[in-house]
This record gives C-alpha cells, sequence and structure tokens, in this order.
C-alpha cells in the first residue's frame, strides 16, 4: 500500500519550510485582522498561487470564516485548509471506473525540458510495482535523444520500449505500440509524444492523428500533461497551449520537490480545471506520488491527518 501522504511529505519539503511555514505562522496569532489578510494575500502571491486565484481563495476564507463566525488563528487556519482542498479537488472525464481486461492507453505531453520522459518511467514502474503488464512506445520521434531516453529508463523499469527510427511517422509508432500491447496483452500502456512542434496547429494535428489512432484499439484513453513545478507561471502558460490543442484529462506535475513555490498546484488546478493525477517529489524511480488534494494540503501545512475543525 503506498502511503501517499509520507510520498507527498517529501515533494512539498522545500515548500512546506518555505512560503507555507510562514502562511502557517500567520495565524498563531490569538485575533485575526485585516493585517493578517493582506499578509496572506502577499505571501499566496509570492508563493506562486497567482493574483486571480489568491484573491478567489481569500475571498471563500473571509465568507466561510464570517459565516462560521471563527475569531481566531486555528479556526481561520482550518478554513484556510478546507477552501485549498475544495478548490485543488477537481474530478475528470478519466475519473470513472475503468473497465475489466480493458487496456490503458496513456498519451504524455508536455514541452521538452518538463522531465517527460523521467515522468513516463515513474509512472510506468508504479504500474508494474503494481502488478501491470506495462509497454512504452516512443512516439517522439523528432528527436534522437529522445528515443534514446525512453529506451534508457525503459531498461532500468524492466519495461519494453516500442520505438522507430528518428523522423517516423508517430502515428505508426503508436499503431505499432499498440499491435504489440494487444499481442503482448498489457494492462498500460504509455506513449511519449512530442515536446516541440512548429505551431499549436501542427501540434494539434498531430496529437489528433495519435488519438485516433489509438482510438482504433479497445483502450481507455488518457493524455497527461507534464508540467515543471518549478517554472512556476510560465508553466501555466505553456500548458494553456496544451490545453487548447488537445483534450487533456490530467496532469502530472513534475519536480516539486525542487521549489518552494508548492502554491503553483493552487493555481493550476484553479485555472486550468484539469485534476493533478501524480506530483514527482525527487529524482528516483520511486519518487513519485498520486495526488490527493487533503494529503496535499495537510503535508504542506505539516499536519499529518487532521480534519477540518480539529
Amino acid at each position: 500500500m503506498v502511503d501517499i501522504f509520507k510520498r507527498t511529505e517529501q515533494g512539498v519539503k522545500r515548500s512546506r519550510e518555505g512560503f507555507f511555514s510562514r502562511i502557517a505562522g500567520l495565524f498563531n496569532r490569538s485575533k485575526i485582522d485585516e493585517s493578517t489578510w493582506d499578509e496572506l494575500e502577499e505571501l499566496l502571491i509570492s508563493a506562486d498561487v497567482g493574483v486571480e486565484t489568491t484573491e478567489k481563495l481569500l475571498a471563500r476564507v473571509k465568507k466561510r470564516v464570517r459565516d462560521e463566525k471563527l475569531s481566531d488563528g486555528a479556526g481561520a487556519r482550518q478554513a484556510l485548509k478546507a477552501e485549498m482542498v475544495s478548490l485543488l479537488d477537481i474530478k475528470g472525464k478519466a475519473d470513472a471506473q475503468q473497465p475489466a481486461g480493458v487496456m490503458k492507453v496513456i498519451l504524455m505531453v508536455g514541452v521538452n525540458g518538463t522531465g517527460k520522459t523521467t515522468s513516463i518511467a515513474k509512472l510506468a514502474g508504479e504500474y508494474k510495482s503494481a502488478g501491470n503488464n506495462v509497454l512504452l512506445g516512443a512516439a517522439d520521434t523528432f528527436r534522437a535523444a529522445a528515443i534514446d531516453q525512453l529506451k534508457l529508463w525503459g531498461s532500468r523499469v524492466g519495461v519494453e520500449v516500442i520505438a522507430h527510427q528518428q523522423h517516423a511517422d508517430p502515428g505508426a509508432v503508436v499503431f505499432d505500440t499498440l499491435q504489440a500491447a494487444q499481442n503482448r496483452k498489457a494492462d498500460v500502456v504509455i506513449i511519449d509524444t512530442a515536446g516541440r512542434l512548429q505551431t499549436k496547429h501542427n501540434l494539434m494535428d498531430e496529437l489528433k492523428k495519435i488519438r485516433k489512432i489509438a482510438g482504433k484499439f479497445e483502450a481507455a484513453q488518457e493524455v497527461l500533461l507534464v508540467i515543471d513545478a518549478t517554472t512556476g507561471q510560465n508553466g501555466l502558460s505553456q500548458a494553456r497551449s496544451f490545453t487548447e490543442a488537445t483534450d487533456v484529462t490530467g496532469i502530472f506535475l513534475s519536480k516539486l520537490d525542487g521549489t518552494a513555490r508548492g502554491g503553483i498546484v493552487l493555481a493550476i488546478s484553479d485555472e486550468l480545471q484539469i485534476p493533478i493525477k501524480y506530483i514527482g517529489t525527487g529524482e528516483q524511480i520511486g519518487d513519485i506520488a498520486p495526488f490527493v488534494a487533503r494529503s496535499f494540503v495537510d503535508a504542506i501545512f505539516n499536519e499529518a491527518g487532521k480534519e477540518d475543525g480539529d
């Protein structure tokens, strides 16, 4: 059984010790006044929550404090945590129960440099350790390095990689990968896609083509967008291009352990309205955690297992 809280705690260590330590400290006061809200606003924006999401979150917390007649710091902190959980707890299109015996196909999208290949390896390791037969497809044929990297990670994880030569048709790679997966009775197929195309139109066409080919096989499809947490609001801008180009069903937030500005998690959830499915918590294969809103908020406030109102 995966200890989600412990893995999440590892991923948010820098954020917990940075801005969120200062945020938690605001609520050690016996009384909450206007200066508290001003300081909270400044800290949330500094933590990469973003101006719009910060304003929305503050409005919700203030309303809860008023409605529940909370006057002390402890009550206001729990109100903030509850509203953060509410903002992060997004249900996605692919969250429905997958039919038994149906292969799962995950298309991984995202710009080069976000940690996409490493994230694929972590995901493959996670599924494999759960007893699944996993296969990888190297459909990022624009870069020879991308194919070689995926093969290297595949060998480390102990998972087969289906690949063609550089500049091969990505659609052909996807077809051959899924054909092989069908023959090998794979449970999960994870496909790497191009991280750099000339225009958004090209990106859209390429991903549409790949999804159409994947749709010829009996499989449950998911599109995971990899966002580098350390790039903050810039990563969010990149993410918008991908969500406009294809039907992204979930987010893999990589390198969360590398930033003290973990508030980007809130900005991503609020602005994209796409569920975060996984977070990267370190550099090793096992450094991955399924994203659970409650666990994330408890970990970032260093309050394991506490419920609202405790």
